[in-house]
């Protein structure tokens, strides 16, 4: 089975009832074991049908628009779209994506809050409209190359517990709201909506409550100006959990529903990415180089060692790093633990180790400390939740090999999308039936062309 993350030509296997992820990953491994140990990706497409049903239970009506930059490999982008997805943009480059999947202008939004008046251009000839703004310098750009645009005020939003200082990164205050009205009445650009976005690590809900107030207010400013406002945006921050969609349902739902009720017109979306695809794609790389190190040089400054000194410890360098595929380690903690693939005994010991990158550079480092047996140049190790970062975005790291994709469905989910009548005969043509493991030899499963 072969899939290309550059190549829009993808298959997807079709798996029969008595094949997993495992038997997926066993065969590919076997592959890349006789033509070249490269990284790969395995993508379970069938989450995404999954999350989306999930999605329509507990938060139907708000639509949601997919941020291409999560992940837009082709086989996400074709099944959400197929699955009536809207897409958030933040470049040229994702809207020529998204357009070329024949979607809509109404179904896309242009989010990026630093536009280069180009690409707010192309966003006028493509007939791309909606797009949002936090400040007057980007109003007037808008103006300038965009005179049917129609903005989404974006304003800030606060983590009430966070240790840090308010998000001011992007969005803007109630206060210069009214300064931005006052501009756009005098440009003649449209207003009409307001987006905020809530991070998916703030933990305190009493956020949106804030949010959908100030938002509110904004509304109502608006009204002044003589603005038609028709939309609210509540961002992104959806982790994946059911338990997170379900508490974070729980409490905007009553307030959308005296703020915004369904006859005031207003059409309330949303942007799940890491929803989405995080736990959609597993992550196989492959150990290059190995090399044992002094224990102390893992501790952090101040701790007392504890261990034996005759206990190895070891560094183990793989074939993707935060160059490639762990990008989003240089500024967030890695929640993914490796497993590893080859079978070990249970009362095998486990050594501190450490996992690398393959730059040498002193930040590529995935994994500052694990616990793992003994592993050998060639052993592979296994990562999940690895579907949103920078899959589709090609590293400018000397020589580094984008890992390939190997998508599946299971026939369960397939059979969903076909009773649903979602699946589209586009889609269908990228499909093709794979055996179960039980039936067939290493050498044969996934063996066939696309």
């Amino acid at each position: 089975m072969k899939g290309f993350l550059e190549d829009a030509n993808y298959s997807i296997g079709l798996l029969d009832e008595g094949a997993t992820l495992a038997d997926v990953i066993d065969n590919c491994i076997y592959e890349h074991t006789h033509s070249g140990k490269r990284a790969f990706y395995v993508g379970d497409l069938g989450k995404l049908v999954k999350k989306n049903i999930q999605w329509q239970n507990v938060m139907a009506p708000i639509k949601p628009f997919y941020p291409v930059r999560c992940n837009s490999t082709p086989g996400v982008l074709e099944i959400l779209g197929t699955l009536g997805v809207g897409f958030a943009c933040s470049s040229k480059s994702e809207m020529a994506l998204v357009q070329d999947l024949g979607i809509s202008p109404e179904n896309m939004i242009y989010t990026n809050p630093c536009k280069q008046a180009s690409q707010i251009k192309y966003a006028a000839k493509a007939g791309i409209n909606i797009m949002t703004c936090d400040n007057d310098i980007e109003l007037k750009k808008i103006a300038r190359n965009h005179p049917n645009a129609k903005l989404l005020l974006h304003i800030a939003t606060e983590d009430i517990t966070a240790d840090e200082e308010m998000n001011m990164k992007f969005g803007t205050t109630l206060k210069n709201c009214r300064h931005l009205m006052e501009c756009a009445k005098e440009l003649g650009v449209q207003i009409v909506g307001v987006k905020f976005h809530v991070s998916g690590s703030c933990k305190e809900l009493q956020t949106y409550i804030h949010a959908l107030s100030d938002a509110r207010c904004v509304f109502d400013m608006a009204e002044e100006f003589g603005f038609k406002m028709n939309m609210l945006d509540i961002g992104g921050g959806f982790t994946g959990s059911a338990l997170q969609l379900e508490e974070v349902n729980h409490v905007i739902r009553p307030l959308l529903d005296v703020y915004f009720p369904k006859e005031s017109g207003v059409n309330v979306i949303a942007e799940p990415g890491c929803y989405y695809v995080s736990s959609a794609f597993t992550l196989v790389v492959n150990i290059i180089a190995k090399k044992t190190i002094e224990y102390e040089k893992l501790l952090p400054s101040g701790v007392e060692q504890t261990r034996n000194d005759d206990e190895p410890v070891f560094a183990y360098y793989i074939n993707d790093g935060v160059y490639g595929s762990f990008a989003s380690k240089l500024s967030e903690k890695l929640n993914t633990i490796p497993e590893v693939h080859k079978k070990y005994k249970e009362d095998e010991p486990l050594y501190t180790s450490s996992l690398w990158g393959p730059s040498c550079d002193e930040l590529d480092q995935v994994v500052e400390n694990c616990l793992l047996p003994e592993l050998s140049v060639g052993d592979w190790l296994i990562f999940d939740n690895m579907g949103s970062g920078t899959l589709g975005e090609q590293s400018t790291f000397n020589d580094y090999q984008r890992p390939l994709i190997y998508y599946m469905m299971s026939f369960s989910d397939w059979d969903e999308m076909q009773d649903a009548g979602i699946a589209s005969d586009t889609l269908m043509k990228n499909f093709f039936f794979v055996p179960s493991s039980i039936q067939l030899s290493p050498e044969d499963r996934f063996s066939t062309a696309a």
